[in-house]
Protein backbone atom coordinates (compact mmCIF):
# COMPACT_ATOMS: atom_id res chain seq x y z
CA UNK A 1 0.00 0.00 0.00
CA UNK A 2 0.81 3.62 -1.14
CA UNK A 3 -0.20 6.70 0.77
CA UNK A 4 -0.24 9.42 -1.67
CA UNK A 5 1.44 12.71 -1.69
CA UNK A 6 -1.23 15.55 -2.36
CA UNK A 7 1.00 17.64 -3.07
CA UNK A 8 2.45 16.17 -6.52
CA UNK A 9 -0.26 14.18 -7.23
CA UNK A 10 -1.69 15.04 -10.73
CA UNK A 11 -5.08 14.06 -9.66
CA UNK A 12 -5.27 16.15 -6.49
CA UNK A 13 -7.37 19.11 -7.66
CA UNK A 14 -10.01 16.54 -9.32
CA UNK A 15 -9.41 14.95 -6.04
CA UNK A 16 -10.55 17.60 -3.69
CA UNK A 17 -13.31 18.64 -6.07
CA UNK A 18 -15.75 15.44 -5.89
CA UNK A 19 -14.45 14.37 -2.25
CA UNK A 20 -16.31 17.82 -0.72
CA UNK A 21 -19.56 16.50 -2.76
CA UNK A 22 -22.20 14.51 -0.28
CA UNK A 23 -23.00 12.01 -2.44
CA UNK A 24 -19.64 11.49 -4.74
CA UNK A 25 -20.33 7.80 -5.86
CA UNK A 26 -21.83 7.27 -9.36
CA UNK A 27 -23.05 4.51 -11.31
CA UNK A 28 -22.93 2.96 -14.89
CA UNK A 29 -24.59 0.05 -16.55
CA UNK A 30 -24.40 -1.90 -19.64
CA UNK A 31 -24.11 -5.82 -21.07
CA UNK A 32 -21.11 -7.39 -21.56
CA UNK A 33 -20.92 -10.42 -23.64
CA UNK A 34 -20.02 -13.38 -22.00
CA UNK A 35 -20.76 -16.01 -24.78
CA UNK A 36 -17.25 -17.35 -25.02
CA UNK A 37 -16.84 -17.39 -20.84
CA UNK A 38 -19.63 -18.82 -20.16
CA UNK A 39 -19.40 -21.98 -22.88
CA UNK A 40 -15.68 -22.20 -21.04
CA UNK A 41 -17.35 -22.40 -17.64
CA UNK A 42 -19.52 -24.84 -18.70
CA UNK A 43 -16.94 -26.98 -20.76
CA UNK A 44 -14.72 -26.76 -17.49
CA UNK A 45 -17.56 -27.67 -15.00
CA UNK A 46 -17.00 -24.62 -12.96
CA UNK A 47 -19.36 -22.24 -11.52
CA UNK A 48 -20.12 -19.37 -13.47
CA UNK A 49 -20.92 -17.08 -10.37
CA UNK A 50 -17.38 -17.82 -8.83
CA UNK A 51 -15.88 -17.21 -12.46
CA UNK A 52 -17.51 -14.07 -12.68
CA UNK A 53 -16.14 -12.79 -9.56
CA UNK A 54 -12.59 -13.50 -10.37
CA UNK A 55 -13.06 -12.20 -14.24
CA UNK A 56 -14.52 -9.04 -12.61
CA UNK A 57 -12.03 -8.61 -9.94
CA UNK A 58 -9.03 -9.23 -12.32
CA UNK A 59 -10.15 -6.33 -14.88
CA UNK A 60 -10.46 -4.04 -11.74
CA UNK A 61 -7.11 -4.70 -10.55
CA UNK A 62 -5.92 -3.75 -13.72
CA UNK A 63 -7.43 -0.36 -13.93
CA UNK A 64 -5.34 1.48 -10.88
CA UNK A 65 -8.01 4.20 -10.52
CA UNK A 66 -10.17 1.84 -8.90
CA UNK A 67 -7.32 1.03 -6.21
CA UNK A 68 -7.27 4.25 -4.20
CA UNK A 69 -9.11 4.97 -1.08
CA UNK A 70 -9.90 7.84 1.16
CA UNK A 71 -8.61 7.45 4.30
CA UNK A 72 -9.41 10.35 6.56
CA UNK A 73 -7.42 13.20 5.10
CA UNK A 74 -5.31 10.54 3.52
CA UNK A 75 -5.17 9.34 -0.06
CA UNK A 76 -4.11 5.22 -0.27
CA UNK A 77 -3.29 3.08 -3.88
CA UNK A 78 -3.39 -0.69 -2.68
CA UNK A 79 -1.39 -3.10 -4.79
CA UNK A 80 -4.35 -5.27 -4.88
CA UNK A 81 -8.09 -5.55 -4.20
CA UNK A 82 -10.26 -8.43 -2.82
CA UNK A 83 -13.78 -9.44 -3.38
CA UNK A 84 -16.54 -9.25 -0.58
CA UNK A 85 -19.52 -10.99 -2.26
CA UNK A 86 -22.91 -12.13 -1.42
CA UNK A 87 -24.27 -16.00 -1.44
CA UNK A 88 -27.05 -17.48 -0.80
CA UNK A 89 -27.24 -19.46 2.56
CA UNK A 90 -28.08 -23.01 1.71
CA UNK A 91 -32.06 -23.50 2.54
CA UNK A 92 -32.98 -19.94 3.22
CA UNK A 93 -33.97 -16.90 1.16
CA UNK A 94 -30.91 -14.81 3.23
CA UNK A 95 -27.90 -13.95 1.72
CA UNK A 96 -24.25 -13.43 3.68
CA UNK A 97 -21.44 -11.47 2.65
CA UNK A 98 -18.00 -13.86 1.92
CA UNK A 99 -14.89 -12.04 1.93
CA UNK A 100 -12.03 -14.15 -0.16
CA UNK A 101 -8.13 -12.71 -0.71
CA UNK A 102 -7.79 -12.73 -4.73
CA UNK A 103 -5.41 -15.52 -6.28
CA UNK A 104 -3.12 -15.78 -9.30
CA UNK A 105 -5.43 -18.00 -11.35
CA UNK A 106 -9.28 -18.76 -11.59
CA UNK A 107 -10.12 -22.02 -11.16
CA UNK A 108 -7.81 -21.67 -7.56
CA UNK A 109 -9.59 -18.45 -6.74
CA UNK A 110 -13.10 -20.74 -7.43
CA UNK A 111 -12.22 -23.42 -4.92
CA UNK A 112 -11.05 -21.23 -2.37
CA UNK A 113 -14.83 -19.63 -2.78
CA UNK A 114 -16.76 -22.19 -3.11
CA UNK A 115 -15.09 -23.75 0.54
CA UNK A 116 -15.20 -20.54 2.53
CA UNK A 117 -18.99 -19.74 1.16
CA UNK A 118 -19.55 -23.39 2.44
CA UNK A 119 -18.07 -23.16 5.26
CA UNK A 120 -19.16 -19.84 6.73
CA UNK A 121 -22.21 -20.16 8.79
CA UNK A 122 -22.74 -16.28 9.81
CA UNK A 123 -24.26 -13.81 7.45
CA UNK A 124 -21.57 -11.29 8.10
CA UNK A 125 -18.23 -11.96 9.81
CA UNK A 126 -16.57 -8.80 10.89
CA UNK A 127 -13.24 -9.98 11.26
CA UNK A 128 -12.80 -10.42 7.49
CA UNK A 129 -13.69 -7.15 6.50
CA UNK A 130 -12.93 -4.84 9.49
CA UNK A 131 -10.76 -2.36 9.06
CA UNK A 132 -10.04 -3.03 5.53
CA UNK A 133 -10.92 -0.99 2.60
CA UNK A 134 -8.72 -3.11 -0.24
CA UNK A 135 -12.24 -4.61 -1.21
CA UNK A 136 -14.77 -4.33 -4.04
CA UNK A 137 -18.30 -5.48 -2.80
CA UNK A 138 -19.82 -7.46 -4.98
CA UNK A 139 -23.59 -8.50 -5.65
CA UNK A 140 -25.80 -10.83 -8.45
CA UNK A 141 -29.38 -10.76 -8.95
CA UNK A 142 -29.14 -13.72 -11.61
CA UNK A 143 -33.47 -13.54 -11.75
CA UNK A 144 -33.40 -10.20 -13.56
CA UNK A 145 -31.94 -8.84 -16.31
CA UNK A 146 -31.68 -4.72 -14.77
CA UNK A 147 -30.94 -2.31 -17.26
CA UNK A 148 -30.38 0.26 -14.02
CA UNK A 149 -29.36 -0.37 -10.16
CA UNK A 150 -28.89 1.48 -7.25
CA UNK A 151 -26.86 0.17 -3.95
CA UNK A 152 -27.53 0.82 -0.16
CA UNK A 153 -25.10 3.07 1.14
CA UNK A 154 -24.25 5.48 4.08
CA UNK A 155 -23.64 9.17 3.51
CA UNK A 156 -19.44 8.35 4.58
CA UNK A 157 -17.31 10.84 2.75
CA UNK A 158 -14.39 8.09 2.88
CA UNK A 159 -16.18 5.44 1.83
CA UNK A 160 -14.73 4.74 -1.51
CA UNK A 161 -15.00 1.25 -1.52
CA UNK A 162 -16.30 0.36 -5.64
CA UNK A 163 -19.30 -2.00 -5.99
CA UNK A 164 -20.36 -4.28 -8.75
CA UNK A 165 -23.19 -6.26 -9.50
CA UNK A 166 -24.73 -8.26 -12.25
CA UNK A 167 -27.81 -9.50 -12.96
CA UNK A 168 -29.41 -12.31 -15.08
CA UNK A 169 -27.57 -13.35 -18.54
CA UNK A 170 -29.84 -13.33 -21.88
CA UNK A 171 -29.56 -14.65 -25.82
CA UNK A 172 -29.40 -11.15 -28.05
CA UNK A 173 -28.59 -12.10 -32.08
CA UNK A 174 -26.87 -15.28 -31.08
CA UNK A 175 -24.84 -13.39 -28.20
CA UNK A 176 -25.16 -14.30 -24.40
CA UNK A 177 -25.14 -10.77 -22.62
CA UNK A 178 -25.12 -10.47 -18.70
CA UNK A 179 -26.12 -6.96 -17.36
CA UNK A 180 -23.14 -5.56 -15.49
CA UNK A 181 -23.29 -2.34 -13.26
CA UNK A 182 -20.17 -0.61 -11.67
CA UNK A 183 -20.39 2.70 -9.28
CA UNK A 184 -16.96 3.63 -8.01
CA UNK A 185 -16.02 7.21 -6.39
CA UNK A 186 -15.53 10.21 -8.53
CA UNK A 187 -12.66 11.25 -6.45
CA UNK A 188 -10.66 8.51 -8.31
CA UNK A 189 -12.68 7.13 -11.56
CA UNK A 190 -13.99 9.24 -14.53
CA UNK A 191 -15.68 7.96 -17.09
CA UNK A 192 -12.44 7.42 -18.90
CA UNK A 193 -11.57 4.69 -16.30
CA UNK A 194 -15.03 3.14 -16.67
CA UNK A 195 -14.54 2.61 -20.64
CA UNK A 196 -10.64 1.26 -19.59
CA UNK A 197 -12.56 -1.43 -16.70
CA UNK A 198 -15.07 -2.23 -19.11
CA UNK A 199 -12.89 -2.84 -22.32
CA UNK A 200 -10.11 -4.66 -20.04
CA UNK A 201 -13.82 -6.95 -18.58
CA UNK A 202 -14.46 -8.18 -22.15
CA UNK A 203 -11.04 -8.96 -23.23
CA UNK A 204 -10.80 -11.26 -20.06
CA UNK A 205 -14.23 -12.85 -20.84
CA UNK A 206 -13.73 -12.90 -24.18
CA UNK A 207 -9.85 -14.53 -24.52
CA UNK A 208 -10.70 -16.99 -21.49
CA UNK A 209 -9.42 -20.12 -22.54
Amino acid sequence: MQVIDLNTWPRAIHYHFFKRMDYAHYLICSNVNVTNFLAKCREKNIPFYYAMIYAATFALNEVEAFKYRIRQENVVLHEKINPSFTAMQQGTDLFKMVTVDMTSGLEEFVEKAKQKTEEQQEYFVKSDVEGRDDLIYITCIPWVSFTNLSHTISFNKEDSVPRLAWGKYFRENGKTLLPFSVEAHHSFVDGIHMGQYFTCLQEYLDDFK
